[in-house]
């Protein structure tokens, strides 16, 4: 390779890297209090580095990540790691004016989602990949549609896309929980890279919709006057 053309490949990764930098969660907080950062090295992964359950899956939900780790990526870590608590770091209030019902709140500038009860209280929450500012595939913007939609139908840990990967689909999309037209919640095993890549489906941990699509979400049903649990998008700005 000619010295041009390897100063021309290296501008190149440098303007890659900041760009996807820039739009990773994680590094949003290398700066914040309570927190600092590790660059992550060559071999180093999830388990390596934080070989607890409670501390790695802490790390992993406070960077929206459940991608593989890659040299030079750099992770932000709670500075009281092991006596966190994962709802210490919730993006949510913990209690908001009841509605009388279930609420889902998804936040696509936090990536993530929230679960209220019915009076008003936050019980869970976790990280998302909602839908991305462009898909290369479709040519056009994929955002996930801002607005209060309601689950009208669930899938189990079968579910899969029809459409996507293009032509024909077969995506895996485990615990399906459609609010808005082909838009829904689902699992997702290695699809949160902590930013928002998706073509407008909100991704989830798998444990995380398995809960939702089990323990919290209902669909239409005669007790609910055939209003599924509430789904509120939050915009993009």
């Amino acid at each position: 390779m000619r010295q041009w053309q390897q100063l021309v490949y290296v501008m190149f990764l440098c303007i890659f890297s900041s760009i996807a930098y820039a739009g990773m969660y994680g590094s949003s907080l290398c700066k914040e209090e309570g927190y600092h950062c590790v660059k992550i090295k060559r071999s180093q992964s999830w388990r390596s580095l934080w070989p607890d359950d409670h501390d790695r899956d802490i790390v992993m939900r406070v960077n929206r990540m459940n991608t593989q780790l890659y040299p030079g990526l750099r992770i932000a870590v709670p500075d009281d790691l092991p006596e966190a608590d994962i709802m210490d770091f919730a993006p949510f209030p913990n209690q908001i004016e009841s509605t009388n019902e279930k609420l889902i709140v998804v936040d696509p500038v936090e990536r993530a989602w929230g679960a209220y009860d019915a009076s008003g209280m936050l019980v869970r929450w976790g990280p998302v990949s909602a839908g991305s500012d462009w898909c290369r595939d479709l040519d056009e913007p994929c955002h996930t549609h801002d607005g209060s939609y309601r689950i009208f139908t669930l899938g189990s840990s079968s579910c899969y896309s029809t459409k996507f990967p293009l032509p024909d689909g077969g995506a895996p999309m485990p615990y399906c929980m459609y609010f808005n037209n082909g838009q829904a919640l689902h699992g997702e095993p290695n699809g949160l890279p902590g930013y928002n890549a998706s073509h407008g489906c909100v991704r989830l941990y798998v444990n995380d919709a398995e809960w939702l699509r089990y323990d919290f979400v209902e669909g239409p049903n005669a007790d609910n006057d055939y209003r599924g649990t509430q789904v509120i998008v939050k915009p993009y700005e």
